[in-house]
């Protein structure tokens, strides 16, 4: 699918046919009234709003028949000033709404030219459906073509086109990840990611079983090795001719996850096709900085492989080595994003860049301790001030985890160098996780210091909406914090 056209006017003209005209609702004095608009809406001073079902209460809109054909769609905005969070989500949430229009006009007054490219910004991100599995039952279909906001405050030229690119890049994920695992393994990932990168300035080198077995990446391949579509590696490169910091991202790519001979209940391997997100995020982030021509190396590592049970799956108790030379003792074949993630941060180590940021759908205990809106954060304290900052200027949520160094002696390991799990200990599953990755990251498996700064982002509760769709949220896959990845990348470089 393809986003609206994103349009700004200095003043309303006149109304048309087939297009949808947002008006805000608000309360004084315990009543509501027409906030502040660029609109014409002299026909609605006589209207009793409440009679009409109109209310203040935030995202909530009724429709009335407008002059010439035209609509007049009554939004709800709250009884506060709206933030550039609040403008986003409204622009999205009426624009989802208004899909069936041909043309939406905002006539929210807006302070400066980052509120009206928030409203914009919205819409672009809001307007996303996936059908493309639907055959009687089409679903929800989008007609709309434009969204205009009414503003003196106009967002630069510059500013549209990273709203485009930006929306695109978590489209693509969004699409990524909302495919079954059936269409969807390891060598069309990798595939897809290719195609989506042409054009773009970056390259991509894809690497299979023969390739992973010569760099020694034992992680990808002892998770891979139990399905009959073989694993991959991605690298993706952006190396624009001027900034001086280098960014690794490394994602999780698990194309299918069954749990292995760890077998997963009937009921949890639904939606386990979603745990290729972080593989897609990290691609997708990685070609818009590339697009956007921010001044800064990116390295991006896909570490994709489908988890299957089979004769030839890895067993509990076996041990792998990994890239950096550890060897891990397989306890649980379920705990297998961070077996393959070990071969991409230590890879991605190797060229010793100034910041790493690992994204995963890691671990289901991320949702149980933060609810579903809110990543998990953990890593070296200036990498995770620098995501939470860049979560904050977009308006995605993270929260800060303790990396707390005396729980690591739970995963240490009677043969090998670490296990992979502490079998029936569940406190502090996403920490776990966090201090089993901090082990390859540079040389920390060895004792000693390096300059990279590292993060990890466990969204395993944001990669998918179960419920009904919400501000930026679509249902289904939501491209969780690719711009926190993207806005990562701007403010390092």
């Amino acid at each position: 699918m393809t986003t609206p056209k994103l349009v700004t006017a200095n003043k309303f003209t006149t109304f048309n046919k087939n297009t949808a005209y947002v008006i805000p609702v608000t309360k004084k004095s315990d009543k509501l009234v027409i906030g502040a608009n660029g609109i014409e809406t002299s026909e609605l001073t006589q209207i009793d709003l409440q009679s009409i079902g109109a209310s203040a209460e935030f995202e909530s809109l009724v429709r009335l028949p407008a002059p010439n054909g035209a609509t007049y769609a009554l939004v709800g905005v709250g009884t506060k000033s709206l933030n550039k969070d609040d403008l986003r989500n409204l622009g999205a949430a009426v624009s989802r709404k208004l899909a069936s229009f041909k043309d939406v006009v905002f006539g929210f007054e807006t302070s400066n030219a980052d509120e009206t490219a928030a409203i914009l910004e919205g819409a672009a991100l809001g307007t996303y459906v996936h059908n493309a599995y639907k055959g009687l039952t089409k679903g929800a279909e989008i007609k709309l073509q434009t969204v205009t906001v009414i503003s003196a405050h106009k967002p630069t030229p510059a500013s549209l086109n990273q709203i485009a690119v930006i929306a695109e890049s978590v489209n693509l994920t969004r699409n990524l990840v909302n495919m079954p695992g059936r269409d969807l393994f390891p060598e069309s990932l990798a595939k897809a990611v290719q195609n989506a990168a042409k054009g773009s300035g970056v390259t991509v080198q894809i690497w299979a079983e023969d390739r992973l077995t010569k760099e020694g990446l034992g992680g990808i391949l002892g998770v891979g090795q139990g399905s009959s579509r073989g694993p991959r590696l991605v690298k993706l490169e952006y190396k624009p001719k001027v900034g001086k910091k280098h960014l690794a991202l490394v994602g999780k790519g698990i194309t299918f996850d069954t749990g292995g001979l760890s077998l997963k209940p009937s009921i949890s391997m639904l939606g386990m096709n979603f745990d290729m997100t972080g593989a897609a995020s990290v691609a997708a982030a990685t070609i818009a900085i590339a697009k956007l021509q921010l001044p800064i190396k990116v390295t991006a590592w896909l570490c994709i492989a489908e988890n299957m049970p089979s004769s030839t799956a890895q067993r509990p108790n076996d041990v792998i080595k990994a890239r950096n030379g550890m060897t891990i003792e397989v306890l649980n074949t379920d705990a297998e994003g961070r077996l393959v993630l070990a071969d991409g941060l230590s890879l991605a180590s190797e060229a010793k860049p100034d910041y790493i940021v690992d994204v995963a759908t890691l671990t289901g205990a991320v949702q149980i301790a933060l609810g579903n809106q809110y990543a998990g954060l953990m890593g070296d304290q200036a990498a995770v001030d620098a995501v939470k900052a860049a979560a904050e200027e977009v308006g995605e949520m993270v929260w800060q985890l303790p990396l707390d160094k005396k729980l690591r002696g739970l995963i240490d390991s009677d043969i090998a160098d670490i296990a992979n799990v502490k079998m029936g200990n569940t406190a502090g599953g996403t920490i776990i996780g966090g201090l089993f990755l901090n082990e390859f990251v540079g040389n920390r498996a060895k004792g000693e210091s390096d300059n990279i700064k590292w993060a990890h982002l466990d969204i395993a509760a944001t990669a998918h909406n179960e419920g009904a769709a919400y501000g930026v949220i679509p249902k289904g896959a939501t491209g969780s914090h690719v711009r926190t990845l993207v806005a990562l990348a701007k403010q390092l470089g």
